[in-house]
């Protein structure tokens, strides 16, 4: 526990972004996962103008830049084994780029069903299969899936579904997460408080709901976590936080590791406040899962999980001018993202020199902008007793 409380205290800036003419809040990090040593990593971040900006890493200098117009991109993620990066539309489609490419045209169109609006998606640990997730339109929110594979021999660039899900959410789904190593294994989180793992390799819906957990709330982000992935953790829009054990499926023992209905009442910070969280981080390593939140003056928080609560574990202050809405934990170099609404793309890195910058002020946004992204209150929703 020490060596990654040590790790993440010793981070400093190394690096910031450089402005764009368009200040955004930064909403989602994501980095491709090649590796070539005659090219520079890239780093993909989803704005809230709806705007995917790819940057160099190490300079932070934005490269290019892909939208979904005349729809709003949602998420962003690269494939596995190439440059390629996709987003979620509201045109009822998954789009994606080829991120080292001058082109802004999508390179393959994943088109879904007539009203479908994506919100959500992930793309599997193989990069053959495509998952989103839909706003609830009449009464069906559903889970779409296609063949990811690109074919060099067709010449087509858009892609119908393979099928969908249309049973097991009544409400929008917000979260779509493949398993790291499992490329058939799925979990989804919806406003309706269900979190649902399914294994997509048996034909029909029914069959291939492995099991549901109920946060009792809406669903903000979900992940794996544990020895071979095999527990899942959520939280919600609301700042609660739950974890499961699927091990436990099969035997007596509860599958509910922790609940907790609102982080912010019982975390001891050792005087400072938590606002909000942003996500999570399963550490193989050192097996462990640790949280991610902060204040709304741009304080992250570092806290671990345990069966008996979160534990604070220490904080990096002195980086964003306000709340923090992303972030990105590198493995391999332990290098941390992070993105904000001062609309600062910062890497940080351990026992680098730090160099000094100035905070930026924090940004206001046009209302029709700020009303598509997630805002953090401390006014909790309703809770949906189910």
């Amino acid at each position: 526990m020490e060596k990654i409380e040590e790790q993440f205290a010793n981070l400093n800036i190394v690096q910031r972004s450089s402005g764009t003419e368009e200040p955004t809040y930064l909403l989602g990090i994501d980095t491709s996962k090649t590796v070539q040593a005659e090219k520079e990593s890239l780093v993909a971040v989803l704005c809230s103008n709806g705007i995917i900006r790819i940057y160099d890493k190490e300079r932070l200098k934005v490269i290019r830049e892909f939208n979904g117009y005349p729809g709003f991109l949602n998420g962003v993620k690269f494939a596995n084994s190439c440059d390629i990066v996709y987003s979620s539309c509201t045109d009822s489609t998954i789009k994606c780029w080829d991120a080292r490419l001058a082109s802004e045209k999508p390179v393959q169109l994943f088109k879904g069903y007539p009203s479908n609006i994506f919100i959500s998606f992930d793309i599997n640990c193989n990069d053959h299969v495509i998952c989103a997730g839909t706003e609830k339109v009449d009464d069906d929110a559903l889970l779409v899936f296609w063949d990811a594979r690109i074919n060099s021999q067709d010449l087509s660039t858009t892609k119908d579904p393979l099928g969908a899900y249309s049973e097991t959410h009544s409400d929008d789904i917000t979260q779509v997460c493949f398993h790291p190593s499992i490329p058939n294994m799925v979990v989804s989180g919806s406003t309706d408080g269900l979190v649902n793992v399914f294994d997509i390799s048996i034909d029909n819906e029914e069959d291939a709901l492995v099991t549901t957990c109920n946060s009792v709330s809406s669903v903000s982000y979900i992940g794996w976590s544990g020895k071979d992935y095999k527990q899942i953790y959520c939280m919600t829009h609301d700042e609660g936080f739950c974890w499961w054990d699927l091990n436990h499926l099969d035997t007596d023992e509860p599958i509910t590791r922790l609940n907790i209905q609102d982080v912010r009442e019982v975390i001891n910070l050792k005087g400072g406040v938590l606002d909000y969280l942003i996500g999570g981080l399963y550490h193989e390593k050192m097996d462990k899962l640790f949280i991610v939140g902060g204040t709304n003056t741009g304080i992250i928080h570092l806290m671990s999980c345990t069966t008996s609560g979160l534990i604070h574990l220490t904080s990096l202050q002195e980086g964003h001018a306000a709340t923090v809405r992303s972030f990105y934990w590198n493995m391999q170099d332990d290098s941390l993202l992070t993105g904000g609404e001062d609309a600062q793309l910062l890497l940080w890195k351990p026992g680098a020199i730090e160099k000094i910058f100035t905070k930026k002020d924090n940004l206001k946004i046009a209302s029709s902008v700020y009303q598509r992204v997630r805002t953090h209150s401390n006014d909790s929703y309703k809770r949906r007793k189910k």
